[in-house]
């Protein structure tokens, strides 16, 4: 529908005046001239081709026509407010929900989720754990976890380690990662060269083996060296770097981790990384998000957080 409006700013100074029954107010409340407000309402009467005030006295007086009109643009003033009411609100929208792999929410974003939360206490963030935002070898394509719906006032991005391939949505590379063994540091003490895994239990994880394209610990003992003396068959499988690096940490063998997301357990001496050697898979972490969204205040809020934490 193609609506014939006079002027906005010429209807907004009517009702003003109407209200107060006085040029005078009306230019004060509008912080404009006397003048300023005669010339809107002339302007108004000349469109409509209906005068809408009369002189009485030191004021004015609506006419018939202007008092039957007063109540409905009155209406339409609280409707086109509470619209444009509506649209701050989406535009200070504050719900998001973060999905990521369940080892970069515990090692990386739980530390830092508090400095975000300062920084934007009106975005209420939702964060779910999910194996699913690990891209199989960084060659498969990727699964969004996610629907997206526009009428939904909800926002929500995922943290992917893969490839970066993502076509219809938007990704930001925020770090890659190097693969390391880590164990619990009284363990440590008797891991002086690789060959010395072969006295130990070799803890496995499914996230490990996604990002190696294989068996995790093949790769990383082919790395080292050491393929022929360490069986990377043997030991206990886990469903999640989260419970491969717990096992670590509580004895039960060494595990595969990836920097930098243990540094922080490395340098607290909940682990110890014993070896220098480090197998670097194709594998980099990205924020993604649908392009219909990207813009979205919250999501743009997070995305320029992240990646200057990420830096």
């Amino acid at each position: 529908m193609i609506y014939r409006l006079p002027p906005l700013n010429a209807l907004r100074v009517f009702e003003a005046a109407a209200r107060h029954l006085s040029f005078k107010e009306a230019a004060s409340e509008l912080s404009i001239t006397q003048a300023a407000v005669s010339h809107q309402v002339k302007s108004l009467e000349d469109y409509l081709g209906v005068e809408l005030f009369r002189r009485s006295g030191r004021g004015v007086q609506l006419t018939e026509a202007a008092r039957a009109a007063l109540p409905r643009l009155r209406d339409g003033f609280d409707a086109l407010a509470a619209a444009v009411e509506q649209i701050r609100e989406r535009g200070e929208e504050t719900d998001l929900a973060i999905t990521a792999p369940p080892v970069f929410t515990a090692r990386w974003l739980m530390p830092r989720l508090a400095d975000f939360s300062k920084r934007n206490p009106k975005i209420e963030v939702r964060v779910v754990g999910s194996s699913k935002m690990v891209d199989a070898g960084a060659l498969d394509t990727a699964v969004m976890a996610g629907t997206f719906d526009l009428r939904d006032d909800a926002s929500g991005v995922e943290i992917h380690l893969g490839a970066g391939e993502y076509p219809g949505y938007r990704s930001d590379r925020l770090f890659g990662v190097s693969m390391v063994v880590v164990a619990n540091p009284e363990l440590g003490h008797s891991l002086k060269t690789p060959e010395d895994l072969a006295r130990h239990m070799l803890l496995h994880d499914d996230a490990m083996d996604l990002v190696a394209h294989g068996n995790a610990w093949q790769k990383w003992l082919e790395a080292a060296g050491v393929a022929e003396q360490v069986d990377a068959a043997h030991g206990p499988h886990f469903s999640s770097n989260i419970l491969s690096l717990e096992a670590a940490s509580q004895k039960l063998g060494v595990a595969l981790a990836l920097r930098p997301l243990v540094d922080a357990d490395i340098a607290s001496g909940r682990l110890c990384a014993p070896f220098k050697v480090e197998l670097r898979p194709q594998s980099a972490y990205y924020l993604v998000c649908a392009e219909v969204i990207a813009d979205r205040p919250a999501v743009s809020a997070f995305r320029k957080w992240l990646l200057e934490q990420a830096k």
